[in-house]
């Protein structure tokens, strides 16, 4: 395990120089360029720190066998893949501050990471830079050439971003479903791209080698990865932790913020037990605030704290230009001559593009269930115009969003543009038990939470919450709904451009 940020229990009365709120991909950037200027920062995570191996001796649950640290706050599992030949997966657990949380709206559930590290901890480590005649679309306000010169090259060489070697990917046995999955798509006339990733490459051969403890290649990933995923304990945290500037706060979740009478922000957190349950309740002060639990935490907590008036000069974006990044799944079932392999890697090495073509870009991903299923599988990032919003409703006390599953149509139609002619190629039919009853498209949930405090909107053109000097946005609910791609690199990148302007001029 790599090295951590020295976890305190913050103290009530406490004053603070920057308080971070979440440990992803935006807070860990923003923590560790503000402890290298030499400011110390204290984070507040809602999850647990992660670095105390279970019963079985590993810090994260397996695939296939999920417990009580697989959920968020559930006594039974909302596995993604609900289904398997006709009969339900998801089982009963114990009821803790499990790794993955699937939180429930209206229209859409939007899976999360829990913990120090945040997204990057449940992740496929699917590591994509846009391609450049996609960026206008993702982000307006920004300078393309400072992001593909600066900024993009740098989130890559930090969060160890790389490409499996080709040679071996033709001969290991643990991407067999993802060769089949190019066979298919090539021979419909799709381009089969590779995508880098963040997984460490010659770990996984030594997994499939024997010669080293399984991980991806034993089907490790949607609760944790236990050995070979560079996720942000190994990269930016572990930078962090060398600061010596920065201390963090697991199990802690932020309430409120308003300004305090004496400068700065008077800021309410609830400490948490393993079982859900505010143990205590702090009030501390901190002097700057960076907001970046995430698109869903962020935007739930600044609509809430604009519409009970605690901060009741943020402008009207507040909450808006909320979208699911397009993501629906799909599964085919392949003809007996088309194995997709008993052994499969967890971690996702390719995908099929017609974005430009179709408004879709489909991750062939895998199906790790020991068996052979014969079965192909896909998550498909889609062009999708919806945008929702978060909206506080006062009679619950609560923030809704107004996502509705219906805006899940065109993002099935684009998926379409792929899987339809694939079908007709190939003389195969999509598989109607993965996701309930007779039910083709995975239309019912999100990966990638996008949006809802857009840069150059909500926020100027940095992050920064200009009706009030010191509180900063540093997540992914900067960016308008859509990456084109898997948005952590994005996010990633983003944050670094804008902490090295806000540290410049507000530091």
């Amino acid at each position: 395990m790599a090295a951590m940020p020295a976890t305190a229990t913050i103290s009530s009365g406490a004053r603070v120089s920057v308080l971070v709120i979440g440990s992803g991909y935006g807070g860990s950037v923003a923590a560790l360029r503000l402890a290298q200027a030499g400011v110390d920062v204290h984070m507040i995570e809602m999850g647990m720190a992660w670095d105390t191996p279970g019963a079985d001796g590993k810090i994260f649950a397996h695939t296939t066998k999920p417990d009580e640290r697989s959920f968020w706050l559930r006594t039974k599992t909302k596995q993604p893949l609900s289904s398997f030949l006709g009969f339900p997966i998801d089982r009963d657990i114990q009821r803790y501050t499990g790794i993955l949380d699937a939180e429930e709206f209206a229209g859409i559930t939007v899976y999360q990471g829990r913990g120090v590290g945040g997204g990057s901890l449940v992740n496929g480590g699917m590591a994509v830079t846009p391609k450049r005649e996609n960026f206008r679309a993702i982000l307006p306000s920004v300078n393309p050439d400072e992001m593909y010169n600066v900024y993009y090259p740098r989130a890559n060489a930090e969060l160890g971003v790389h490409t499996i070697d080709p040679a071996w990917f033709e001969v290991a046995e643990c991407y067999q479903y993802a060769r089949v999955g190019r066979k298919q798509a090539q021979r419909s006339g799709f381009p089969f791209v590779f995508v880098p990733n963040v997984y460490d490459w010659d770990y996984m051969k030594q997994e499939q080698a024997g010669t080293a403890p399984r991980s991806a290649v034993a089907g490790e990933l949607l609760y944790g990865n236990n050995y070979g995923k560079k996720s942000l304990q190994k990269t930016y945290l572990k930078q962090i932790a060398a600061t010596g500037r920065v201390t963090i706060s697991p199990l802690h979740r932020v309430t409120s913020v308003t300004p305090a009478p004496r400068g700065g922000y008077t800021v309410e957190i609830e400490q948490l037990t393993t079982a859900g349950a505010v143990s205590t309740t702090k009030t501390i002060t901190a002097d700057t605030v960076f907001f970046a639990a995430g698109s869903v935490g962020t935007s739930k907590l600044l609509v809430k704290l604009k519409a009970t008036g605690a901060l009741p000069n943020l402008n009207s974006e507040i909450g808006k230009g909320w979208g699911d990044n397009g993501n629906v799944m799909c599964g085919r079932a392949n003809h007996i001559w088309d194995p997709t392999g008993t052994l499969q890697a967890s971690v996702p090495t390719g995908g099929i593009d017609n974005w430009a073509a179709g408004g879709a870009f489909a991750e062939v991903a895998p199906l790790p269930t020991g068996i052979e299923t014969w079965a192909s599988f896909y998550l498909t990032l889609t062009n999708n115009p919806h945008r929702a919003r978060f909206h506080w409703n006062p009679s619950t006390k609560q923030v809704d969003l107004d996502w509705q599953k219906v805006w899940k149509q065109p993002s099935i139609e684009m998926a379409k543009t792929i899987f339809h002619k694939i079908n007709a190629t190939e003389g195969t039919i999509y598989r109607s038990d993965l996701f309930g009853v007779n039910t083709i498209w995975g239309d019912h949930l999100t990966y990638h939470p996008l949006g809802g405090a857009v840069l150059n909107k909500a926020t100027d053109n940095y992050g920064r919450l200009v009706e009030y000097p010191g509180l900063y946005v540093m997540d992914g609910s900067l960016i308008p709904g859509n990456t084109s791609v898997n948005p952590f690199v994005t996010i990633t990148a983003l944050a670094e451009r804008n902490i090295e302007e806000i540290i410049a001029s507000d530091f």
